[in-house]
């Protein structure tokens, strides 16, 4: 009879610690990753681009140039041949194509989820509010991995990977399996920025919409 309620006991003690745990591993994931967004008030980079589609085909390959500053403001340039220009002020995002001659301008929506560009330039206070967190070491690299608590998200999943401190690549899965892998070079971190370059210009005789 003692040992059947010692067996219970241990069981239950089990049980209770296996999520606490659980809570104790996402919350120093969740404060690692707040600390290494958080010591960089600006990012400049350079980026390589590769979507593939849920059968892992090639479908697009893109450079660019991304300048981020917190919070919540970003220019987020694509080279031609498919260039596109995405800038936030913290309250408006521009998205402009060349190609179309059109700009969309819509509200700055401040959700994690919905504009990854915000997971290096937003308030990463609130990480913990939009993502369930998991973290895998492997020397000098950390690995993130973040999966929206939100039905609406952009994503599924996102993987941030940062190599001695500094952000070197980032992975997204969207709802129709479509993976986007961005590689950051020439990463500097705190430069001194133009505050102008967070402000879009629309040219003349472009198409202007409103959401």
């Amino acid at each position: 009879m003692l040992k059947t309620l010692l067996r219970s006991t241990v069981a239950a003690v089990c049980l209770l610690a296996t999520p606490l745990v659980a809570l104790a591993d996402e919350a120093h994931a969740a404060a690692r990753l707040n600390e290494l967004l958080s010591k960089a008030r600006t990012i400049t980079a350079d980026f390589s681009q590769m979507t593939l589609s849920s059968n892992g085909a090639n479908m697009q390959d893109t450079t660019g140039t991304m300048v981020v500053k917190r919070p919540g403001m970003f220019r987020w340039h694509t080279n031609p041949p498919l260039e596109q220009e995405l800038v936030s002020n913290g309250e408006t995002i521009w998205l402009y194509d060349p190609d179309l001659m059109q700009v969309t301008v819509q509200k700055m929506d401040q959700r994690l989820t919905h504009t990854p560009a915000l997971l290096l330039s937003g308030d990463v206070s609130t990480l913990q509010e939009n993502f369930t967190i998991a973290l895998t070491e492997g020397g000098n690299v950390l690995d993130f991995v973040l999966t929206p608590k939100a039905n609406d998200s952009m994503f599924d999943s996102l993987r941030l990977s940062f190599r001695d401190g500094v952000i070197n690549d980032m992975q997204m899965s969207d709802p129709v399996g479509q993976r986007t892998n961005i590689l950051f070079q020439n990463v500097q971190l705190n430069p001194s920025v133009d505050k102008d370059l967070f402000t879009f210009d629309i040219p003349d005789g472009v198409d202007v919409i409103s959401e």
